[in-house]
């Protein structure tokens, strides 16, 4: 059989080690750890389900070298605490029995260890300063050199419990990248001040890494070749620190940016503003001055474009992060030409709100994250049985699509032409395009799937009684709220003529006018004023709260406010309207009443959700679900958590 990517699946020679493909599983660290932090279950399952999906290696992130002094969270792997070699051991060889090369991220957060620091330990950088959490101590001779010393210990320490490989961090502004910044390190010592004084310490560490592994033992350096930002580094400085790690490293991974810059962190992990492979240009200008081979990542879903970087060699290795959750048997399939089946990330970063706020990872596109035990040891469904899934939005085709793998007879009823539900009035938004990608793959494989799919039907009880079904999952969603505002329907009920629904708007932009007021600060607001300020509109946002209505912890938040600020949308906290007129809006806020004029007032204020009439359905069958925005309106992550879970359950 020939294959259709054969540069993707070409075996590469890194160091002593044979890579089966040119697909890497980037550093991610686990977080969902007891209070002892040794490694889990729930963490090999995480790990192990990147291995047996056809990784060529599987990279554990954030190994602190030096506990007390170098963690930025206080639930990081200690690599200097010797208890942790069973459970490392076993992580190890659950990746490695699958055929991939486990690798460990050995990391020191210097002046940004803030866990230590509130430990009590001081803030150690290369010179006396203050940053955002307290001040920072210049290291001494002593603690630089304690610090090369625990690179090498935890070196040999990972080998020791099976890793493969280490991965040392060097980018994204962590201890190394202090030392070698122009910008900070302005020693005047032979650790800083000259190029190759500021290199000294990255290759001590990489001397020290070396002595401790051996010399056919693979070493990645994983790097920033640009910092992103105007305080940092840009591509040229790159390149010479590649130049000066060249061959004395077996790969180096250039990734971008700072940890601590915001408006740099949302390149680092690309934003759904941003196109695929973003940053394969930091990558392809460092491999022209490098014999080492090089990795690339940021972006990449797609095994037909990642071939093409292969192949133009532009890199040598394809690192893929957040898509190694979306869906971890992209390296499988796509190897197998199963192209189509690929599951691709939103870019939604429903993974970093979920581990900000839980510490534990959770994919809005693949509800097994999370769940990888759970999933796998689930044993066959006992009973066969007859299921009606009414409502084909994002919850209804993963009920669908789950009780179809468990094997039982699926019906798929959606009131609409098509499968996608509401959110397929966001299709035509250049920045949603990777959604629209998610529906069509979702409906796709309900297509291959043996699903009976009924469009354009509305599902009665006296329907769903002929239907005679054994289980009735309900996911029929919700519907917009009219806000109670004065002026807001003319006097025969219908809407004012200067106002429209998000969704309308979305659908039909050409309904709005040049100057917009969108009432409503969540998502769907926010999103819907930065696709209007796209087509040139001038929008201003009003919400009620004292900041906007979105996740503090997703990665999208952050690009959202970057977008608001290069679109220039204006945003009106803690400001309720009062009155819609045919200037625009009155509203009452922190500057006392005023008139927001407006051609055209858009509300996105929240949804309904449609129980009464999934309710009406409840005594049609045996078992009844509910999923969904039906029950409460919330967002993909919890549409398909649901899903999953409910149909999963069915027959057990």
């Amino acid at each position: 059989m020939s294959l259709k990517y054969p540069k993707l699946f070409e075996p590469i020679k890194i160091g002593g080690a044979l890579f089966r493909n040119r697909l890497s599983s980037s550093p991610q660290g686990y977080y969902n750890v007891a209070p002892d932090l040794f490694p889990n279950d729930d963490m090999v399952g995480f790990y192990e389900t990147k291995a047996m999906g056809g990784f060529a290696t599987v990279c554990v992130g954030d190994c602190i070298v030096d506990w007390k002094q170098g963690r930025h969270y206080d639930w990081l792997l200690p690599m200097d605490n010797p208890k942790m070699l069973p459970g490392l051991s076993k992580l190890a060889s659950a990746i490695s029995r699958h055929g991939a090369i486990p690798s460990a991220e050995l990391s020191h957060a210097g002046m940004y260890a803030q866990a230590s620091f509130a430990a009590g330990a001081p803030l150690l950088g290369p010179i006396d300063m203050e940053n955002k959490y307290g001040p920072v101590r210049a290291m001494t001779e002593e603690e630089i050199l304690h610090v090369i010393d625990a690179y090498g210990k935890a070196a040999a320490f990972a080998k020791q419990c099976g890793f493969g490989m280490v991965t040392i961090h060097g980018g994204h502004g962590w201890l190394i990248p202090q030392f070698w910044s122009r910008q900070i390190n302005t020693r005047k010592d032979r650790w800083g001040g000259s190029f190759e004084n500021r290199m000294r310490l990255p290759l001590a560490i990489v001397d020290s890494v070396r002595k401790a592994v051996g010399r056919d033992f693979p070493i990645e350096f994983r790097m920033s070749g640009s910092e992103t930002n105007p305080e940092g580094y840009d591509i040229d400085e790159g390149i010479e620190f590649a130049k000066a790690l060249d061959g004395k490293v077996d790969l180096i991974h250039v990734s971008t940016g700072n940890h601590e810059v915001l408006s740099a962190t949302i390149i680092t992990h690309p934003s759904m503003f941003l196109p695929d492979g973003v940053n394969l240009k930091y990558a392809a200008e460092i491999k022209k001055h490098v014999k080492t081979p090089v990795a690339t990542v940021g972006g990449f879903t797609d095994p037909a474009h990642m071939e093409e970087v292969i192949a133009s060699g532009q890199a040598d290795v394809i690192a893929l992060g957040r898509q190694t959750m979306a869906d971890p048997e992209l390296p499988n399939k796509a190897r197998s030409g199963r192209d189509d089946e690929i599951t691709k990330c939103m870019r939604c970063s429903a993974c970093f709100g979920s581990v900000g706020a839980h510490r534990i990872f959770y994919c809005a596109v693949n509800p097994v994250i999370g769940h990888e035990n759970e999933a796998r040891y689930l044993p066959p469904a006992r009973e066969t049985k007859k299921v009606l899934v009414v409502g084909g939005g994002v919850a209804g085709m993963q009920a669908a699509l789950t009780a179809a793998q468990r094997g039982h007879k699926v019906i798929l009823c959606e009131k609409g032409p098509q499968l996608g539900g509401v959110l397929l009035c966001e299709d035509q938004l250049p920045f949603k395009q990777k959604l629209k990608a998610y529906l069509e793959h979702q409906a796709h494989m309900l297509s291959k799937a043996a699903v009976d799919i009924r469009l354009n039907t509305t599902v009665t009880p006296e329907y769903a009684r002929e239907l005679r079904p054994d289980v009735i999952i309900a996911a029929l969603g919700a519907r917009p709220v009219v806000p109670a505002i004065k002026g807001i329907k003319a006097a025969d009920g219908s809407l004012a003529p200067n106002v429209l629904g998000a969704e309308d708007a979305y659908v039909h932009p050409e309904k709005a006018g040049q100057k917009l007021v969108i009432l409503g600060g969540g998502l769907v607001g926010i999103e819907l004023g930065l696709y209007m300020a796209g087509l040139g509109r001038q929008v201003t946002i009003v919400e009620m709260l004292p900041q906007l209505s979105v996740d503090l912890y997703s990665m999208h938040t952050l690009a959202l406010f970057e977008e608001i600020d290069k679109r220039g949308l204006k945003i009106h906290t803690s400001t309720a309207a009062t009155e819609i007129t045919p200037a625009g809006v009155m509203v009452s806020g922190p500057e006392g009443d005023k008139l927001l004029e407006a051609d055209t007032v858009i509300y996105a204020v929240g949804q309904k959700p449609l129980r009464e009439e999934a309710l009406a359905l409840a005594d049609c069958a045996g078992e009844f679900y509910q999923i969904g925005d039906c029950v409460t309106p919330k967002n993909i992550l919890a549409a398909t958590q649901a899903a999953w879970t409910v149909a999963r359950d069915i027959g057990r």
